[in-house]
């Protein structure tokens, strides 16, 4: 009986997703499942994809649908409502579950490459779902954070404001971009911080992981910085998700 998982965005072409279940589905000699990748203009198409496509039994949201997507379920995991952001979802009887197993990766990620002391504290670029599920990883870790936006109101700090004090850079050993700036196809964007900032005392993770490098990293690198990108992240959720699909 076929079996159908997919992954749901704004943007989906640049997703390794796809790839990774198709190898995974090969490999464990799954051969009626199948993953695929549903570019949605707006959110309110997913109605039509679920009504179009009754076979599928899972999702996957990326960006921007991480928080829109909460009216369309019947059911909310607790961690994720308390989240406020979902990028799984697991359809079963014409029913819609949402997970969030973003957090628990970056956090699983985070804790094995990030050297914590007391003294830890993070700086998160951007407010969107993906920095949701980064802030409560962060506070399981006692990490304490502050938030960048470049709308004043979203945020602790702008970007202008890092920039005209040195010393909040300066201060924050980690540096966690959650935008999608960056990202392919828009591979010569960057988050607009000073880069001089940095020195090789500074972690700076990217949760986007195409590009392997992105500008982001490669300025951070060349100031010496510790740099990861989110390709290790994203085959953690994706295990974790494929548990949620199968429990």
């Amino acid at each position: 009986m076929e079996k159908k998982y997919g992954l749901i965005g704004a943007t989906v072409s640049h997703s390794f997703s796809k790839s990774y279940f198709d190898e995974k589905f090969f490999r464990e000699g799954l051969r009626d499942y199948h993953y695929d990748l549903y570019s949605l203009p707006i959110i309110d198409d997913l109605k039509k994809l679920l009504e179009e496509t009754p076979e599928l039994e899972g999702l996957n949201v990326t960006i921007p649908y991480k928080e829109q997507v909460v009216k369309f379920l019947n059911e909310i995991d607790p961690e994720a409502k308390k989240i406020g952001a979902v990028n799984v979802i697991k359809i079963k009887d014409g029913k819609l579950k949402g997970f969030n197993t973003d957090s628990d990766a970056f956090h699983e990620t985070l804790e094995k490459w990030f050297p914590r002391t007391k003294e830890s504290k993070a700086l998160i670029l951007g407010t969107g779902g993906s920095a949701k599920a980064v802030q409560q990883a962060l506070k399981k870790l006692s990490i304490p954070y502050q938030m960048v936006s470049r709308d004043k109101a979203k945020a602790d700090y702008t970007y202008e404001d890092l920039d005209q004090d040195g010393k909040i850079i300066a201060g924050v050993p980690l540096i966690i971009n959650t935008t999608p700036l960056g990202m392919s196809p828009d591979t010569n964007n960057f988050p607009p911080i000073n880069y001089e900032q940095l020195t090789p005392e500074h972690y700076v993770y990217d949760l986007i992981y195409n590009p392997a490098r992105t500008i982001f990293l490669q300025k951070a690198e060349m100031r010496g910085s510790h740099i990861k990108n989110g390709l290790e992240m994203l085959h953690v959720q994706a295990e974790k998700a494929w548990a949620i699909w199968n429990n």
